[in-house]
């Protein structure tokens, strides 16, 4: 009885099947004479691609793995049967090399990794240390988003007397935005001797993040019934050339009691978009949370739920520590991450998620 094979090689043979139909597709003339059918099928060829060359190659090695053995078989030649197998060592590690490439190419792309993300940084436990803690991720997160080329705008904020946050959201826009920051979601906790101490005792304090993916309006749309909108004067830094008049926003969405402010900008019309875009996100968030929870067999994963309960990071600064508590990952850089060097850990993030993915391609 023939062996079955695993479900990642029948899923790239179902795909090869589908490729080499693309071929023929892309062969007839009245294909070639139809631009926009032409443009799409090639499109879908590239984006096959990536499983269709391991593939390929995979098939070609087991026959090559076969004759080897069918090889050992029929020979007494000392020497052709040592060369045979170490082919077959050799083979066998470059089988399992492209078995995983094989398995990391079916692995489908995320389309919210494109998308722009409000991300929303609150401080916890520790008081004012919390809230100064609070202000550096903002400014990690701002330096971070510099490096790339993102355009990142504060949208809404509570600042204390000593400058630090008790609340700040922003809106981050540019390539990817979402799909590297997407694993910063959690409680991210800081030790180090506050400012506000004089003794030189090492206080722990903790910040939550969270990171949504931003929302079109063909993605959820709002009644506008549903809403209460309220017009008020910003303060603060940002708000200082606007604070005699009511340009600031505030929007509530009556059914989910979810309230979303926009301060930033100097006029009613432009904080009032920011704030329904940032209401979108949330209300999107908001129903996609509700279904999860009632899926009770739904398994953790890995690299986290984006659960901004979930305790994901210490920046211990006496060590110059970071430790990401999901991957168990430590360095001694943290000056570094904290001044906006985080691609090395998001990366690795990255890649852990890879992993995981992976090994659910059996």
């Amino acid at each position: 009885m023939a062996k079955e094979k695993p479900i990642f090689l029948q899923k790239a043979e179902e795909l090869e099947k589908k490729y080499k139909k693309i071929l023929e597709e892309l062969k007839k003339g009245e294909i070639i004479s139809d631009r926009k059918k032409l443009v799409e099928l090639s499109k879908e060829k590239k984006s096959l691609e990536s499983v269709i060359k391991p593939y390929e190659e995979y098939t070609e090695l087991l026959s090559k793995i076969e004759e080897d053995r069918e090889l050992l078989g029929t020979t007494r030649d000392e020497e052709i049967i040592a060369l045979a197998r170490e082919e077959i060592q050799e083979l066998e590690k470059r089988e399992e090399e492209l078995s995983r490439e094989i398995k990391e190419a079916l692995i489908p792309e995320d389309p919210e990794d494109h998308k722009n993300a409000v991300l929303e940084i609150r401080a916890g436990t520790g008081g004012e240390e919390a809230a100064l803690f609070a202000a550096d991720l903002l400014r990690m997160y701002r330096r971070f988003s510099e490096s790339k080329g993102w355009k990142f705008d504060i949208v809404d904020y509570n600042k204390t007397d000593m400058n630090g946050y008790r609340e700040v959201i922003t809106l981050i826009s540019g390539k990817n935005v979402y799909g590297r920051l997407k694993f910063e979601s959690g409680i991210h906790r800081v030790q180090r001797v506050p400012e506000t101490e004089s003794g030189g005792r090492i206080h722990t304090s903790a910040v939550s993040v969270a990171v949504l993916p931003e929302r079109e309006e063909v993605e959820i749309q709002i009644n506008p019934d549903d809403l209460r909108i309220d017009f008020f004067s910003a303060s603060g830094p940002g708000g200082q050339y606007v604070n005699k008049a009511s340009t600031a926003v505030r929007i509530e969405h009556i059914p989910s009691g979810i309230v979303i402010s926009c301060q930033d900008e100097r006029s009613q019309y432009q904080n009032r978009v920011k704030a329904l875009k940032l209401l979108r996100s949330r209300l999107y968030e908001f129903e996609k949370n509700k279904k999860e929870s009632e899926r009770k067999s739904k398994r953790r994963k890995l690299v986290g739920t984006g659960d901004r309960s979930e305790k994901i990071r210490t920046y211990n600064f006496p060590q110059n520590r970071l430790t990401d508590h999901r991957i168990n990952y430590t360095k001694y850089n943290l000056d570094a991450v904290i001044d906006g060097g985080l691609d090395d850990l998001i990366d690795v993030l990255l890649q852990a998620q890879r992993e995981e993915l992976t090994n659910e391609v059996t």
